[in-house]
């Protein structure tokens, strides 16, 4: 979750404390609450699925390149080495196992080092009579099938962050309007309370850019009182 996204969630939780403290009797109030303490539910819980996501795709990805690394610098090696040897017998063999050629990333390394293993399995009797360790073999067939399982985990880890993270940016413009209501109506009831007007605008401060939505001010900051000449209206800092 991003430092803009968590302000946000911060000061609508800020908002819904002070609210709560400082009740109103109205129903459409109680309303306005309710709504808002929903939203904040939703956002956090979005929040923790995409943070789900995103840690998911970090350890994938973490495994993914210490199980090629150890394909690359053992197994494939080892296989590399028998069929150079092997090669007195097949001439052909030795170029199919090339490491150089081999590639690098992704789904191109993962179909070549399957490739290459499961030619070493076809060429097993050949490859035995010049030092292939069958135990190595088999562990390279597991350890492929291991890359291609953390790949499915991080594909998915991707497409559990990437649909939270458009959720919760709707989620947390819902939080906005949420307190654009309650903060029209707070404005009205401590119009003359000067205390409570400065403890509802703290709470609802956001520290950094404030965002804008259709043109309107933020609600944690109020319009000028005294627009410049010619009607226009100043907009307000952020």
């Amino acid at each position: 979750m991003d430092k803009r996204i968590e302000s946000r969630i911060a000061r609508a939780k800020r908002a819904l404390e002070f609210s709560r403290a400082h009740a109103s009797p109205s129903p459409g109030y109680a309303a306005a609450l309710k709504q808002l303490e929903d939203e904040i539910t939703r956002a956090t819980q979005l929040a923790a699925e995409q943070g789900r996501g995103l840690a998911e795709v970090r350890t994938a990805t973490i495994e993914k390149e210490r199980i090629k690394r150890s394909l690359r610098r053992s197994h494939l090696r080892h296989l590399a080495g028998v069929a150079e040897r092997a090669a007195v017998e097949d001439p052909e063999l030795a170029q199919k196992f090339e490491l150089p050629r081999l590639p690098s990333r992704g789904l191109a390394f993962r179909a070549a080092a399957r490739a290459m293993i499961d030619l070493a399995e076809e060429q097993k009797e050949l490859l035995a009579r010049y030092g292939l360790v069958d135990e190595l073999l088999q562990n390279a067939h597991q350890s492929v099938d291991k890359l291609d399982l953390f790949a499915d985990r991080s594909a998915e880890g991707r497409r559990i962050h990437v649909g939270a993270s458009a959720s919760l940016e709707v989620s947390v413009n819902e939080l906005a309007r949420a307190i654009r209501i309650l903060d029209g109506y707070n404005r009205f009831r401590f119009a003359s309370d000067p205390n409570l007007m400065a403890g509802w605008t703290s709470a609802i401060n956001i520290v950094g850019p404030a965002e804008r939505t259709s043109g309107e001010p933020d609600a944690g900051q109020p319009a000028s009182p005294n627009p410049p000449a010619g009607g226009s209206q100043a907009n307000p800092a952020a």
